[in-house]
């Protein structure tokens, strides 16, 4: 059985823990290590895990709200980082304790969870996100991407969990006091996922197995929690306690699938 929880999700750092197995026997991967290396100890804790558990770091990109904290964890506690090559030449601190280099195109296993890798429209060196599954259940999270392709719509299917982004709100971010270049940005088509665009792609997908949507990487000024899970509802067709949304300070506490 697949577990699931986030350590914070948001423009000041990202991190979600997936977990495989029992007790001693857990696989624990760390999706993206954005924060430092306290902060991680500090909400591991609080999931009721430490970072000496963690079996493997896994990295979507090199942007710092991703993989600030990754090289010093990585260090601190011998844990082995898989990344791209392109996000590797990327990151500004990739000295990791060991690297395994990531084809976007093929899936690969850590222990008992395999991993299939997409690439996604970012604006990094070379991202992608992921489905991660135990033979029995998958659980796809995908963020930090423009807008949504044929491909991507074919890997998130008849998934049983969905950490989706729902990063702004157009008018919120158009109307809003970010610079003209970052409103650029954030739209354009290496930019992020809107509201809109999140439910439009929830609409397109089957989500007969669906049992965990979660929205992710919300925007703490261009974005409300109200809009965010408004637009998961219809885009599912589903009231507004089916959905939850993963905050920056908490992220969310731990979910079986």
């Amino acid at each position: 059985m697949l577990r699931f929880a986030s350590l914070g999700s948001g423009s000041k750092g990202n991190a979600t823990l997936i977990e495989s197995g029992n007790n001693d026997k857990d696989t624990r991967i760390l999706l993206d290590c954005g924060f430092s290396t306290k902060e991680v100890e500090n909400r591991l804790a609080k999931l009721g895990r430490t970072a000496q558990s963690i079996t493997a770091i896994v990295i979507t990109h090199e942007h710092s709200d991703h993989v600030s904290g990754a090289g010093r964890l990585s260090r601190k506690y011998n844990i082995p980082v898989w990344l791209t090559v392109g996000t590797s030449h990327a990151c500004r601190d990739n000295d990791f304790h060991s690297t395994h280099y990531i084809d976007s195109h093929n899936d690969f296993e850590i222990n008992d969870i395999n991993l299939h890798p997409f690439p996604v429209p970012h604006d990094a060196r070379e991202p992608c996100q992921f489905v991660f599954s135990d033979g029995a259940s998958r659980l796809g999270i995908v963020t930090d991407l423009g807008y949504f392709t044929p491909h991507i719509i074919k890997h998130l299917n008849k998934l049983d969990s969905l950490l989706l982004e729902c990063n702004y709100d157009e008018a919120m971010l158009l109307n809003g006091a970010y610079p003209q270049s970052l409103k650029r940005r954030v739209h354009g088509s290496k930019g992020h996922l809107d509201n809109k665009h999140a439910s439009d792609l929830l609409k397109k997908l089957n989500v007969d197995k669906l049992k965990n949507i979660i929205g992710v990487h919300v925007s703490e000024k261009n974005n409300t929690e109200e809009y965010a899970i408004n637009a998961l509802c219809n885009g599912l067709g589903c009231e507004q306690s089916a959905v939850s949304l993963a905050s920056q300070s908490e992220g969310f506490s731990w979910r079986e699938q």
